[in-house]
């Protein structure tokens, strides 16, 4: 992290990345659902892929061969964010599709300036927009590792958004996690908070999912959302279809508890502009 902290100050678009250093916690799966969800609800909702694996472009329903301009072209060429924004399936939801070139950026950048703040530099043109932003809120999919990938989406991001798999193993990643938003807030973005912690996969079966939840709520209170997600097998299946699983089955339990998520994420930030007012 060799770029010093950038001074520019934050404007009106909330960013939010969504992290979590452990793969498998349902990180893609909460950023392309809690996007649709809000959508859903009325917000304008850009989620950027950033992972070379292209999951959450896939699992919006845009195939590689759609991907004409995607987030490696706009962090390594500088491509414009709306160029590379396609309209998905639900109204009021765009999305940055990512393309396997993306597992390159670090070496290709190795060298050049401003290299972690590729993406907040693409952003800031977005808030700059004549007439407002077109985004009310921006969800960023990280890839499960610290790389120049995260690092970009951190230094972007306003808050970071974690989603949490009930099992124990997770708690390890989660400590990662928190070293790393340390790091990127001691220097690069200062302004970096923890917006929430999200328990997904929660199975009410299970004592460990109890028990997990539980420690997480006692070390980091009401950062965790009251909502949880839970397993659900249309959740899983959502993605092979191409939809999120607010558009493949709109009444199953996953669906509706992220619908719950996103009215409770926008209570909170609506709660929070009115305390900084």
């Amino acid at each position: 992290m060799s770029d010093q902290t950038d001074p520019r100050p934050y404007q009106a678009l909330r960013v939010l990345s969504v992290s979590n250093q452990k793969g498998g916690v349902g990180k893609t799966t909460t950023a392309i659902n809690l996007g649709t969800a809000l959508a859903a609800v009325g917000e304008k909702v850009l989620i950027i892929d950033m992972d070379p694996q292209g999951n959450a472009s896939t699992g919006l329903g845009v195939p590689r061969g759609k991907r004409k301009t995607t987030a490696y072209d706009v962090i390594v060429n500088g491509a414009p964010l709306a160029d590379a924004a396609v309209p998905t399936a639900l109204p009021g939801l765009s999305l940055v599709p990512a393309d396997p070139d993306l597992s390159g950026v670090e070496l290709e950048l190795a060298q050049a300036q401003r290299r972690s703040f590729r993406l907040r530099d693409a952003l800031q043109a977005v808030r700059e927009t004549p007439g407002g932003a077109p985004y009310t809120y921006v969800l960023i999919d990280c890839p499960p590792s610290l790389n120049l990938l995260t690092v970009n989406a951190m230094s972007a991001a306003d808050a970071v958004l974690v989603p949490l798999q009930c099992e124990f193993f997770a708690l390890e990643g989660l400590t990662q996690l928190m070293r790393t938003v340390d790091l990127v807030r001691g220097s690069l973005n200062p302004r970096l908070e923890i917006q929430g912690v999200v328990l997904t996969m929660y199975d009410r079966r299970n004592s460990l999912s109890d028990q997990v939840a539980q420690d997480v709520r006692n070390h980091f209170g009401d950062k965790v959302y009251d909502t949880v997600i839970p397993r659900n097998v249309r959740v899983s299946e959502a993605p092979s279809f191409g939809k999120p699983v607010l558009v493949y089955d709109l009444k199953c339990a996953g669906s509706q508890a992220y619908l719950k998520l996103a009215r409770e994420l926008v209570g909170r930030e609506r709660a929070r502009r009115a305390q900084a007012a």
